[in-house]
């Protein structure tokens, strides 16, 4: 990605990858991942005469890692509730498939601690490695590999990930194909 001119170039090119991983890193929670892009945005702003030489994106991302964990430890109050839902706008295309599995997966990370999710969310989706996930929030090498390894676990045996089983024996009433006689 080239190098950003301006704070408005710099929105442009990142704010849609900031709000990807600051929904999966609320577990889907829209509103709360768009303030999270929000207060991001208005911290690298400040900063950033300081920062627009260097990684702009990496210091975006871990601002949003530490403000999420600050929400998660109680250090910040939500400031509001959304009372009104926003209406479907249908384009023609049919979505369902594609809803209905991101609806499982984001089931399943809800079903995470917040920092196995963190975790999972650095590691898989932003494909980071241990040691830069460990550094992004704070904690040591062990901690990421353990909870990595729990969180892995308990998104294994998740009913909302697996498959239904896929029988071969149809039933009589489903018009399972009969095999040819032979003659």
């Amino acid at each position: 990605m080239p190098e950003p001119e301006s704070f408005d170039d710099f929105v442009r090119a990142c704010s849609h990858r900031l709000y990807r991983v600051g929904y999966l890193l609320t577990g889907g929670d829209r509103a709360q991942a768009e303030d999270l892009v929000a207060d991001v945005l208005a911290r690298v702003y400040l900063a950033w005469d300081r920062i627009r030489a260097g990684d702009g994106y990496g210091y975006a991302r871990r601002t949003m890692v530490n403000l999420h964990t600050d929400w998660w430890r109680g250090l910040r109050r939500k400031r509001e509730t959304l009372s009104a839902v926003v209406p479907d706008v249908a384009d023609g295309t049919d979505h369902g498939g594609r809803l209905a599995q991101q609806d499982s997966v984001m089931r399943a990370l809800r079903q995470l601690t917040r920092r196995e999710r963190a975790v999972v969310v650095l590691r898989y989706f932003l494909d980071l490695t241990e040691q830069d996930t460990a550094a992004e929030l704070g904690v040591s090498l062990g901690t990421v590999k353990s909870t990595n390894a729990r969180a892995l676990a308990k998104l294994r045996v998740s009913p909302d990930l697996v498959e239904p089983s896929r029988s071969t024996d149809l039933p009589s009433w489903a018009g399972a194909p009969t095999r040819p006689r032979e003659s």
